[in-house]
């Protein structure tokens, strides 16, 4: 008959302290802190590779490598305070706007100023590139948003109806004659090149200091105040949610790589992470100062954070390799135009199809052949391999140096069932008795082996009563499995006492109710 090794027992689990979304947020590690001269009003990743971001600040916009973190361009041509530095889709061309009410335009590898326009005589808040790269959006404290054309330098729509500074816009990424702003006002209007009017107002109790579009321009995120708000476009502006997670204003919205979370910062210090699938905040990030620009790289590796103090935080996650090949998979995909990929049923590998084994190259069975499996005997822990030899005292000894309380105890069990446990106990020297004596002080107050202890703590007194006195280390180990049990019995004591005045509560109003 063969052997039986031994079963450890399952113990209830605590709910796990990290989500799966939580470690993977948390992979964003080992920040390098940037210290600038003003606060940090706007970060902005290229959507090209190799991803690098623009960083404003002061009086500059800084170009930064997201693999060195350091500083590659630096553009101070600003006569005061530098804002929105945002960076073309092709890498190529940045544009910024300061407190003047001028827009420059800069090409990335020269630093020339490419184009100036000077339609605003206030502060230009937000600047930034169309999705089709041929248009630039500003929005100002002057009240008012407009659409500028690159290449003819001309102004092509002036949208008016906010009465306050306008402080966030951007344009539709599914339809460039869409723009979508938010103003101190506090009111979202969505306005139309096609006609130059608002097409939609939708109303919030405090100033908007930032707007998102969802990628099909379905849905739009606002944030003002403390609150988070979603509104349906599609059905008129409805507002669908409103999440209050941060205790003071958020300043910055921003995606993930494939929109499928909204990352929020406020000047609380916090930054939340949010599930667009249920708007659920699935994992939060504190940092030293309030926040008040956030952005995330498209490839999902690089966090940068600009703070009020002028600090300014990237954090980076190193991506597994299993992401790098989806991605090339899909980008050539696109590039190659499989219309699986299009449907939505993109194959295992691009350009291959499965096919199914010819039935000549499937090996056939003989009538009357059996085929008999070998199974592979198990390695036998050291422990088991001792049971297996009746060496109680030595199975013992094994598990006390190396294994978890769950296995310890587990063994100690099957000691008892095959009524050795005692034989393990006995002729122990205080070298050998120690760690079994460290074992019952540690887990004699664990509701999950509080049983096994006092059985184990019961035949350790009835072997060793006539040595103790003997062994100093003994001695003081047991002196203080005595103080141990006395607290826990004085805790039991208090808590009873507790659960009577309680019931006593419980009755008194149930009664005078």
């Amino acid at each position: 008959m063969d052997y039986k090794p031994v079963v450890v027992q399952r113990q209830p689990r605590a709910a796990a302290k990290h989500s799966p979304e939580s470690r993977y947020w948390r992979r964003f590690k080992s920040p390098v802190f940037v210290k600038e001269h003003a606060p940090v009003t706007c970060v902005h990743f290229s959507p090209s590779r190799p991803h690098r971001y623009a960083v404003t600040a002061s009086t500059r916009v800084q170009i930064y490598a997201p693999r060195t973190q350091k500083v590659v361009k630096t553009i101070s041509r600003f006569k005061d305070v530098a804002r929105s530095g945002h960076i073309r889709g092709d890498g190529k061309l940045v544009v910024a706007g300061d407190d003047t009410g001028l827009i420059q335009l800069f090409d990335m590898g020269t630093r020339a100023i490419l184009r100036s326009l000077d339609d605003h005589k206030q502060p230009v808040h937000v600047t930034k590139f169309s999705p089709d790269n041929t248009s630039l959006l500003s929005c100002s404290d002057d009240a008012t948003v407009r659409l500028f054309d690159i290449p003819s330098q001309l102004c092509v729509s002036v949208f008016r109806g906010h009465t306050d500074y306008v402080r966030s816009g951007l344009v539709s990424p599914s339809n460039p004659s869409l723009v979508l702003s938010g103003s101190y006002d506090g009111t979202i209007r969505l306005f139309d090149a096609r006609t130059g009017g608002s097409e939609m107002v939708m109303r919030c109790k405090a100033p908007v200091e930032d707007v998102l579009l969802f990628p099909s321009g379905g849905l739009a995120l606002s944030a003002s105040g403390p609150v988070l708000r979603v509104w349906d476009l599609v059905a008129g502006g409805r507002c669908l949610r409103a999440l209050s997670n941060h205790q003071k204003t958020i300043t910055s919205l921003a995606f993930n790589g494939d929109c499928s979370r909204v990352l929020s910062g406020g000047l609380d210090q916090m930054v939340k992470v949010y599930d667009v699938a249920s708007y659920r905040v699935v994992h939060s990030m504190r940092y030293p100062a309030p926040v008040l620009s956030l952005a995330l790289s498209p490839d999902d590796t690089h966090l940068a954070a600009g703070m009020s103090d002028g600090s300014f935080s990237i954090r980076r996650r190193q991506p597994k390799a299993s992401e790098g090949v989806e991605d090339d998979r899909k980008r050539e995909a696109l590039r190659s135009g499989a219309y699986e990929y299009f449907l939505g049923g993109e194959m295992e590998r691009i350009g291959e199809r499965k096919t199914k084994p010819k039935a000549s190259a499937l090996p056939t069975a003989v009538k009357g052949e059996v085929k008999i499996r070998q199974q592979k005997k198990k390695k036998l822990k050291r422990y088991d391999v001792m049971l297996k030899k009746f060496q109680y005292g030595a199975a013992l000894d094994a598990v006390l140096q190396s294994e978890t309380p769950t296995i310890v105890f587990s063994l100690i069990q099957e000691l008892v069932q095959r009524d050795g446990l005692r034989a393990a106990l006995a002729g122990r020297d205080d070298v050998f008795l120690e760690p079994v004596l460290r074992l019952l002080l540690k887990h004699v107050a664990d509701p999950r082996f509080s049983d096994a202890v006092c059985d184990v703590a019961a035949i350790v007194l009835d072997i060793y009563r006539s040595v103790i006195g003997q062994s100093p280390l003994v001695d003081r180990l047991l002196r203080s499995l005595h103080r141990k049990v006395e607290g826990e019995l004085k805790f039991q004591r208090e808590l009873r006492q507790l659960q009577g005045a309680l019931d006593m509560l419980i009755a008194s109003a149930a009664l005078s109710s």
